[in-house]
């Protein structure tokens, strides 16, 4: 009896709360309706962003601190997580990094090409090294697993080198780990 009265019970406050904001105000005597959109419903917790309190530009000019690399500055592509950095020259350091943080891909999405990607980790944390993911040489991302379902990128390109291109991803992925948060 009672577990009947409570559906009864919500469905009538739920009337009564949409007649008491349906009409909110008057005007000229008339009854008139808000214009408000309705509530938004806070975005559940698995889709939290670990990397809120990170900025994915300072990051990268952290961990290329000393290689002579220019100021890290916003991607074209992803500005709003992802950053690049470039050192002009032919040497083994010279090239194009960049630095994104992803909330809500985990470091396994996206593999374009699985025969030119090996599983592995830094300091535990998992990873996937992609060997020339866009299909030229000279080109490595790094995919760090961070959190449940989030993943920070190191993609380098520098020439034609591939071996020196993952190389120089798996440096930085060591520098960039303690950087990261734990998850």
């Amino acid at each position: 009896m009672i577990a009947s009265r409570v559906p009864k019970t919500l469905l009538l406050l739920g009337a009564a709360t949409v007649m008491l904001t349906a009409c909110d105000k008057t005007v000229d005597g008339t009854a008139g309706t808000s214009q408000a959109p309705p509530p938004t419903a806070a975005p559940p917790a698995s889709s939290e962003n670990p990397f809120a309190a990170r900025n994915q530009c300072a990051l990268l000019d952290q961990i290329l601190a000393g290689r002579g690399f220019s100021k890290a500055t916003p991607s074209v592509a992803d500005s709003q997580r992802s950053c690049v950095s470039k050192k002009p020259g032919d040497g083994p350091d010279a090239g194009v990094i960049g630095l994104t943080l992803q909330a809500g891909q985990r470091y396994t999405d996206n593999v374009a090409d699985p025969s030119k990607a090996h599983a592995g980790n830094v300091n535990g944390r998992p990873l996937i090294e992609e060997r020339q993911p866009i299909g030229s040489s000279g080109s490595c991302v790094i995919k760090l697993a961070v959190a449940t379902n989030s993943r920070a990128l190191i993609d380098v390109t520098n020439g034609s080198d591939t071996d020196v291109a993952c190389a120089a991803a798996r440096d930085l992925a060591v520098k960039l780990d303690p950087l990261l948060p734990k998850g």
